[in-house]
């Protein structure tokens, strides 16, 4: 299901929940740009010659490019915005396929869970995100922990919320 626009606080969410984001295409760029971030020069990921002689036959992206790329694709779902706090856990993130430059990627995302947090106004969904690619084979796939704020916070939350540095 593709996402609405109006608000989701954490009591709106619904457990089973199914969205699915836009397509993004991976470019050279891609492939660039994360090398330089990362710091992974490996010549599986920067020497065309070297990576057409193993099992992938070309050069492939580092691993953690799909999970920013998942990251990314969750913004698409603008009806989160209002609400999203904090990314608070990444686990059982899963490489089942090598992203490669050409590749179209999509997020199909299901609310797995949610549960209060003890500092009150705000709550935890757990989220199971798949990259999936233009053939429809899942990429890479895993959980994560999105803070979410309640829809009626107190006065002290309200102010709380307007303080910089919350971080998505």
């Amino acid at each position: 299901m593709r996402s609405s626009c109006s608000a989701v606080y954490f009591e709106d969410v619904t457990v089973g929940r199914e969205y699915v984001s836009g397509c993004r295409r991976v470019t050279e760029s891609d492939l660039e740009s994360f090398t330089d971030i990362s710091g992974d020069r490996h010549p599986i990921h920067t020497d065309p010659e070297f990576a057409r002689k193993t099992a992938f036959g070309q050069r492939i992206l580092q691993g953690p490019f799909g999970i920013a790329v998942a990251l990314g694709l969750f913004t698409e779902f603008a009806e989160f915005t209002d609400a999203a706090i904090a990314v608070t856990d990444i686990r059982e993130w899963r490489f089942l396929e090598p992203v490669l430059v050409g590749d179209d990627l999509t997020l199909r995302m299901r609310i797995e869970a949610k549960r209060m947090v003890s500092a009150g106004g705000r709550g935890v969904v757990q989220r199971r995100m798949e990259l999936v690619n233009q053939h429809g084979k899942v990429v890479q796939e895993g959980l994560m922990g999105l803070m979410m704020w309640c829809r009626e916070p107190s006065a002290e939350e309200r102010a709380d919320r307007l303080r910089p540095g919350l971080v998505v």
